[in-house]
């Protein structure tokens, strides 16, 4: 037999922490039938209540435990016991169900979990007090939340009962059996309520109430009025079933008469979901849920009304699945007894809830600080939303963003609430649990379609906050943030990015955690969108989205429409007027279009029948129990197919844990090594660490013999502990308010979001204190910044033609405009994508394309007299056109110089190296060097901006007149030219290739025909040149093996060619000679140099591939 898990080793618990028989106590009901006889049942005072017994897992009597080794006795946790108030005792009963002698049930003491006060406990299982009914009334049941000093929440379930109290029916009176009789006025007509409560770390609500249901059907027909037995049997039954996996596995048990299902989380981020989300779109109009939302969401002071008690808990939680990711961080009580109202005079944020008769006294209360809010009061009875007297000044709750409330409205209007409507066309079902079968899968897709339409509403809310985040710094700048929104928007922004929910928020946000809210926001975002979030450069809007503003009515521009929350539903929704916001904000894809549901269907769910158990509880039944549960998981395994690994983790996940409690440790190593390699997003590391630390040492010395335990013993053991960030707050971003120098400077701008790269921000560093002391002012910053962001917002507002649309691709962005300009094509603005420039003409709009980057053949500024004047002009040659472009920018045109030469530098490089982010990166500098020129307006303003001209000096060091050496710490060691007849300015070096083994640095120039070799032992020495026979000009060059390919144009056979010569690195002599395009070879690639990949120009247009030898 397996040894026995340690006794220090924590299992995780099952669905049950305690069970608890709660009602009046003893000595209050001694003589109350003589008091009624006296005063009448409903003139007798509420009763207070006491906890009468409580169960506790686990359910093995010390003898069982005695009988039965180790490990079929505790499952690895501290010992627990039932715990009964202490009786009179007239006469010895027998136990029922268990053999032996006759005892009788004495007190024990037990161990009460966390979180579980059980002087309040009573309380709150009779929250309006235990009151004497004159005739039996219906069971029911409500719910609670119950929460520890450390915020850590379980759940409670009650169910309340009456049983008539007379001299032939007492519960104390000793009796085993009674003979009813009819009810009737006076002492025979009291009948006095009982609680069962059940309290589980798992909010299973409806479970659990299925569960109380089947209990109280056992109670009523329980013979010798002892009902500790069969409460305490239904609360073993609970200690025995796990708590399922995160995924679609659910567990069902059998209660008898009902299939009770326990569903599983749909992922270990997400909450356990077990109830009915469409409850308050039953209480409520959309408009009013909204409202409730929004004061949620601005952790107002709200309090829940209802004659119902359980619809308090139900609703409330209702409303935090709504908001899930989010998160409530303050006090959640969804039920107060009556002896708890003063709590609602806490000065800090809260959930409470209430009866309605209570309604006008809280509405009456007026807060203990003058800096506390008024309430909120929320009737679920009368589907209302008010404030309470004192809150007329403090309670300021705004709309919604219209857009989103509008769309969240719809889209519940279109939804089917009413199972009766559903299940019309049905016929009745003479199955009771097939019936519950089918009416929980109607709840269930029910469910989903809720949680679809309230996370697109958080998403449309809340998207665009992740532009506004700096992951790295972990900084959100609201400021920014809320420039982005329309200007009726503002208010409520302002209250809810104030929150501790929405700072919880951000931090996931800036975690990158893939949560629902980011797996929403991910499905539903544009491909531009999409794009942006991959890019560096900054954003822009796309032709694309220009052209859809300008097909929606939304962006139409006039004046706002206030509207408050109670007057949604006039307005008529197809349409909604809408806000005077800014272009770039409304347009999210969760608001476009229709307001109908996003047709999400709920993810497939399987269910796995749970053993049954068998009683009396001894050591041996347990054990059988889990043995049946083992056998079951096994043979569920063994009919899955062998694709299905999402099933086939949870049986390994659930037969894990029962081997646990069965003591068998190897077995379960087993199949939590299984998991780890199917699914480790379930994988319960903690365990299997606590697990291996508990072994003996024969147990661990033969777990390490098999390999794969081995490897995961070591991956657990030997893996550090992920400590939490040190540094995990989130900052809102600030303008400096001190001189900054290099680091800070850099870290400021970083934060700022505008630019990331460190070597960047070096280089603007340099511009902004060109001539000055290296240190920048914080008014610098200051003007620098609102100039970067002045410029980005002017760009949002571009609005093209539809007539210059059709010329751009979809995915073009027009980041420069500059003022209107005479040109030699006419009077216009010039503007600048990233991939060319045009016109924008005056007068009747048209298009006029200058060039794309790369068909740009030369730039220069110069000026052009008109009358005693000289005016500076940008003179720019394209390859495709005959006609020099001319435009007369006067004062902007040193700035566009330097703009369109850094640009057409950075599309020489993108297309040299196949990399975009060239382009990408000359874009951040060109919107800089325009930023720098805003900031200073100073005569040297164009001279600092020229700091940031990156890739156009690269393209003049790295590839003009010479090659600069420079040593690993970055300091200038040589530079390499050649002097003779190189007096050709648009002569420069094209290539370079280093060949370690023959110590040699291989070069070309543009428009030559013979490579130069410098050897690397000497570099003052000149190079040594190869010529090249019928060469006219060399195109590239690259390196396979030994040798030297290079792509040219020559003559072959007297006609002009495309050439590629080979040429051998040691006797620096030509091999070959390949001709196979008509055209240029443009460029070559080698493919693990044993292929040669070579492209020629446009007029051919192919790639040919040779072998390499």
């Amino acid at each position: 037999m397996a040894e026995a898990a340690s006794p220090h080793l924590s299992l995780p618990s099952g669905l049950l922490e305690l069970c608890a028989l709660l009602g009046a106590p003893r000595d209050s009901l001694r003589g109350l039938e003589q008091v009624a006889q006296k005063k009448g049942v409903r003139n007798l005072s509420a009763l207070d209540p006491e906890v009468l017994s409580i169960f506790v897992p686990p359910f093995i009597s010390k003898e069982d435990s005695q009988m039965s080794s180790a490990n079929c006795g505790t499952l690895g946790k501290t010992r627990r016991r039932s715990f009964r108030k202490k009786r009179e005792k007239p006469r010895p009963e027998q136990w029922k169900g268990l053999s032996g002698p006759p005892r009788v049930s004495e007190p024990e003491d037990v161990n009460v979990p966390g979180g579980v006060d059980l002087l309040a406990l009573p309380q709150l299982c009779f929250p309006g007090g235990v009151c004497v009914a004159t005739e039996p009334k219906e069971d029911h049941v409500h719910f609670l939340v119950l929460t520890d000093v450390c915020g850590n929440r379980t759940y409670g379930v009650v169910a309340q009962y009456y049983r008539p109290l007379h001299d032939e029916y007492c519960f104390y009176n000793g009796k085993t059996h009674w003979e009813p009789s009819r009810p009737v006025m006076g002492a025979a007509g009291c009948f006095v309520p009982f609680a069962v409560c059940v309290v589980s770390r798992f909010p299973y609500y409806n479970s659990l109430k299925d569960c109380l249901s089947c209990l109280l059907t056992h109670l009523k027909l329980c013979k010798d009025f002892e009902v500790d037995n069969p409460i305490k049997d239904f609360a073993a039954k609970l200690s025995l079933i796990p708590s399922p996996p995160p995924g679609p596995l659910h567990l069902v048990f059998n209660m008898k008469p009902l299939q009770i299902v326990f569903p599983a989380r749909a992922d270990p981020e997400s909450p356990v979901l077990d109830l009915d989300l469409h409850l308050p779109l039953l209480c409520f109009r959309p408009e009013k849920v909204l409202q409730i939302l929004t004061c949620i969401l601005m952790e107002q002071r709200i309090v829940f009304f209802s004659s119902d008690w359980a619809l308090l808990t139900l609703v409330a939680e209702c409303f935090m699945a709504y908001l899930h990711p989010l998160q409530w961080q303050h006090p959640f009580v969804p039920i107060l007894s009556d002896q708890m109202l003063d709590f609602v005079m806490a000065p800090t944020s809260f959930l409470m809830g209430c009866h309605l008769d209570h309604f006008e006294e809280v509405s009456k209360i007026t807060p203990v600080f003058q800096e506390a809010d008024g309430l909120v009061l929320v009737n679920i009875d009368h589907g209302s939303v008010t404030y309470s007297k004192s809150a007329s000044d403090t309670v300021d709750i705004p709309d919604v963003p219209l857009l989103a409330a509008q769309t969240f409205i719809q889209r519940v209007q279109s939804l089917q609430l009413h199972h009766e409507l559903h299940a019309a066309h049905l016929c009745s079902s003479t199955d009771l649990n097939e019936g519950r079968a089918h009416r929980r899968a109607w709840q269930q897709k029910l469910n989903c379609q809720i949680q679809q339409t309230t996370l697109q509403l958080l998403v449309s809310v809340f998207r665009d906050v992740k532009n506004h985040l700096n992951y790295e710094h972990r900084v959100f700048n609201s400021e920014e943030f809320l420039k982005t929104r329309a200007p009726g928007d503002h208010q409520f922004y302002k209250q809810v990015l104030d929150t501790y929910m929405f700072h919880s928020f951000l931090k996931a946000r800036l975690s990158r955690r893939m949560d629902a809210f980011a797996q929403m926001d991910l499905h539903t975002q544009s491909e531009e969108d999409r794009i942006n979030g991959m890019l560096l450069s900054p954003r822009r809007p796309t032709v694309e989205k220009i052209a859809s503003r300008k097909s929606s009515p939304l962006h139409v521009p006039h004046r706002r429409m206030v509207v408050s929350m109670p007057d949604l539903q006039d307005i008529a929704t197809p349409e909604l007027a809408p806000r005077n916001s800014s272009l770039r904000l409304t347009d999210t894809m969760g608001c476009r279009g229709s307001g109908a549901v996003l047709n999400v269907p709920p993810k497939s769910t399987y269910m796995f029948k749970i053993p049954e158990i068998h009683f009396p509880l001894v050591g041996q039944c347990v054990q059988a129990y889990y043995a049946d549960f083992a056998a079951l998981l096994t043979k569920a395994m063994g009919f899955l197919a062998p694709d299905n690994s999402l099933l086939l983790a949870r049986y390994f996940y659930l037969r894990g844990l029962v081997h646990l409690m069965q003591g068998q440790l190897l077995s379960a190593l087993l199949d939590f090594q299984n998991l780890y390699k199917t699914d480790i997003g379930i994988f319960p590391a903690d365990l299997v660490k606590r697990t291996v630390e508990s072994m003996s040492a024969p147990e661990r010395a033969q777990a390490e013999r098999a390999p794969e335990l081995m490897r995961l013993i070591s991956e657990i053991l030997d893996k550090p502990h992920e400590a939490s960030k040190p540094d995990d707050h989130v900052k809102n971003f600030q303008l400096p308010k001190k001189h900054m120098q290099l680091g800070d400077f850099v870290k400021r701008v970083q934060e700022s979001g505008i630019v990331r790269d460190a070597s960047t921000i070096h280089r603007l560093f340099e511009a902004l204190t060109v001539g000055q002391q290296k240190q920048i002012d914080p008014e610098t910053f200051k003007d620098f910044y609102n100039c970067w962001k002045e410029t980005e917002a002017e760009a949002q507002e571009v609005s093209l033609p539809w007539l210059v649309m059709e010329h751009l691709d979809k995915n073009e962005c027009v980041y420069k405009l500059s003022s209107s300009v005479k040109t030699n094509l006419g009077v216009g603005k010039i503007a600048m994508t990233q991939k060319r420039l045009f016109l924008l003409t005056e007068g009747r709009p048209g298009y006029v394309e200058i060039s794309t980057f790369r068909n740009i053949e030369e730039v220069r500024s110069t000026t052009t007299a008109f009358l005693l004047r000289r005016i500076p002009t940008l003179k720019i040659k394209g390859a495709s056109k005959k006609e020099v472009f001319e435009a007369n920018l006067k004062t902007e045109c040193d700035l566009w110089h330097l703009m369109v030469k850094e640009m057409w530098a950075g599309k020489k490089l993108a297309d040299d190296h196949k990399d975009p982010q060239y382009v990408q990166q000359a874009l951040t500098n060109v919107l800089l060097m325009d930023a720098v020129v805003g900031t200073l307006q100073s005569p040297g303003a164009i001279y600092a901006a020229s700091k940031l001209s990156y890739f156009d000096k690269m393209r003049h060091e790295c590839t003009g007149n010479s090659i600069v050496v420079m040593t690993t710490n970055g300091f200038l060691r040589q530079e390499l030219k050649i002097e003779e007849n190189f007096t050709d300015t648009n002569t420069s070096f094209l290539a370079f290739q280093l060949l370690p083994e023959q110590e040699q640095l291989w070069a070309a120039c543009t428009g030559r025909s013979e490579v130069y070799i410098w050897s690397l032992k000497d570099l003052a020495q000149p190079p040594q040149r190869v010529p090249l026979e019928d060469c006219s000009e060399i195109i590239c060059m690259i390196r396979v093996k030994k040798q030297v390919w290079v792509g040219s144009r020559g003559l072959w056979q007297g006609t002009p060619k495309g050439k590629i010569y080979v040429i051998d690195a040691e006797s620096k002599t030509v091999e070959k000679e390949l001709v196979a395009h008509m055209d240029t070879v443009r460029t070559l690639c080698s493919a693990e140099d044993r292929y040669v990949l070579s492209g020629s120009g446009k007029e051919e247009g192919k790639i040919a591939i040779w072998k390499g030898e």
